[in-house]
């Protein structure tokens, strides 16, 4: 089986494509698990580090035909991460526009003319709940607030439309705000989640553009990244028409439960400068703070432990410390 990862030199593409290379088999269009015979990684760059065994392909996604090119005809499974995130798809709503929704148009075009029907797993966000609770559950609706979360509904719609009509066998999972992710802060509003964490636990200043009580809804990378497997590998009985789409379990916690996180793990809490920024608090507070996630937990899916889980794992993981 090949298996195409959009965004793949991405950091939870990248996590994606070891994990898949370690587990080494995945659910087929029976259900019945194959081989993975090929792990195909698109993005508009290369990653400078590349993994043994996994083939890197820079594309433009966003060009005419592209996925002709870096999709196979013989591709068995999709996982598309591929986006311009949050903050940066509100500022350029071109460009937002173009990878978020028609990339994603075309990549399911592509997936329509494979040789056999292919698995494909979207992944959407928190972000396409706008006017909504606090605490959302399955059937609230979406309403986002800004243009990220519009593209990802309307890919949403997409993939489940593709699905109704057996073109694609389409998943799409509503991913919680990914804490903590390893390198720099990108253009996501919700890049302070990562950084308030990541920067003092290497002994760097951070900024905090939001309220100390402002509650994020998040998940690790490894448990989003089990997720994405499963949500994969899931019988397509749990996903029926009309039901494509799926709330992901995680962790509800407010921005100073993250900081006495921090304090606990040894970070210095005082490299943290506080300067508000009201658009990224309007967007990240535009967000549901938290979900009751009944389906997907029916479905296998957890969340982590707790905060202070995902800053050790973090520790361990990505700074090579004792938890």
């Amino acid at each position: 089986m090949k298996v195409v990862i959009t965004g793949g030199a991405g950091f939870l593409g990248q996590k994606l494509a070891a994990s898949l290379q370690e587990k080494g088999k995945l659910a087929g269009a029976d259900g019945s698990l194959s081989p993975i015979s090929e792990i195909i990684c698109v993005d508009r760059a290369v990653p400078g580090e590349q993994r043994d065994g996994v083939t890197y392909v820079e594309a433009d996604i966003t060009s005419r035909g592209a996925f002709d090119a870096v999709v196979p005809e013989d591709t068995g499974s999709v996982f598309h991460l591929a986006a311009v995130v949050s903050a940066e798809a509100e500022a350029d709503f071109d460009l937002g526009m173009r990878v978020n929704l028609d990339a994603t148009r075309a990549l399911l075009e592509r997936c329509r003319t494979l040789e056999r029907l292919p698995r494909l797993v979207f992944v959407s966000s928190v972000a396409a709940f706008g006017v909504a609770p606090s605490i959302v559950d399955d059937d609230t609706p979406v309403r986002p607030l800004n243009s990220y979360g519009v593209e990802k509904v309307v890919g949403e719609y997409l993939v489940g439309e593709y699905a109704r009509r057996g073109f694609v066998d389409g998943r799409a999972v509503r991913l919680p705000t990914i804490v903590i992710r390893p390198g720099v802060p990108n253009k996501a509003a919700s890049s302070f989640a990562s950084s308030i964490l990541r920067e003092p636990l290497q002994g760097k200043t951070a900024v905090c553009p939001v309220s100390k009580d402002l509650a994020v809804w998040i998940k690790s990378p490894a448990a989003a990244v089990n997720d994405l497997i499963h949500a994969h590998d899931t019988p397509g009985e749990g996903w029926p028409d009309g039901l494509r789409a799926l709330n992901l379990p995680g962790l509800t916690v407010t921005v100073s439960e993250m900081v006495a996180a921090l304090g606990r793990a040894g970070g210095d809490k005082g490299l943290i400068s506080w300067e508000p920024d009201p658009g990224i608090e309007a967007i990240v507070g535009s967000w549901p703070q938290g979900m009751v996630t009944e389906r997907a937990d029916a479905l296998g899916f957890r969340a982590d432990e707790n905060v202070d889980a995902i800053v050790r794992q973090f520790l361990v993981d990505e700074l090579g410390r004792s938890a």
